[in-house]
């Protein structure tokens, strides 16, 4: 085992446990912390992996800006900010689904690539010229509907947190 090994297996370990803790977490900043957590460990794999440029793309992007937005909508629709008693907690159903979900995605992933060694020799780093050509050529049509998301996701939390005036009538 290598030092690259023991750093993903560990960066792994964070990240896993990391997600495991948003979604079992009563607290919802809470949860937007551990979300933090899990993003970093993602962001620390990408260094390890040697691709720095997604790495700071995940940092900058997610953790920045994804994170930031989660905990403005919390402030802005005035949510509970401690534990909520109110929310219907299924552990069971939620935990097959998603052991299904992870095994399903863990054969697709295996039937696609299958347990080939890459030797990284033979694989030659990307460039952030060849990751924009990439965005903005053949994968511009999903980059602009997420950032069309992002922009309604925005929108919504105002909408929802704005106080509508009565009218004389009620």
């Amino acid at each position: 085992m290598t030092i690259t090994d023991a750093l993903l297996i560990a960066f792994g370990a964070l990240t896993v446990g990391s997600a495991l803790r948003v979604v079992t977490t009563a607290h919802l900043v809470r949860a937007g912390l551990w979300l933090v957590m899990a993003l970093g460990g993602l962001a620390a794999c990408f260094l390890v992996l040697t691709a720095e440029f997604v790495a700071w793309v995940q940092v900058l992007i997610y953790i920045g800006a994804i994170v930031v937005l989660l905990l403005f909508a919390v402030m802005l629709t005035k949510a509970p900010i401690g534990a909520s008693t109110e929310l219907d907690r299924r552990r069971l159903p939620a935990a097959l689904c998603g052991a299904g979900v992870g095994l399903g995605l863990s054969a697709v992933l295996v039937d696609a690539f299958g347990w080939r060694l890459v030797d990284m020799a033979v694989v030659e780093p990307g460039s952030a010229e060849q990751l924009g050509r990439s965005i903005f050529g053949e994968w511009v049509l999903p980059f602009e509907l997420l950032s069309v998301l992002l922009l309604s996701a925005l929108v919504g939390a105002i909408v929802v947190s704005a106080k509508l005036p009565r009218s004389p009538g009620r």
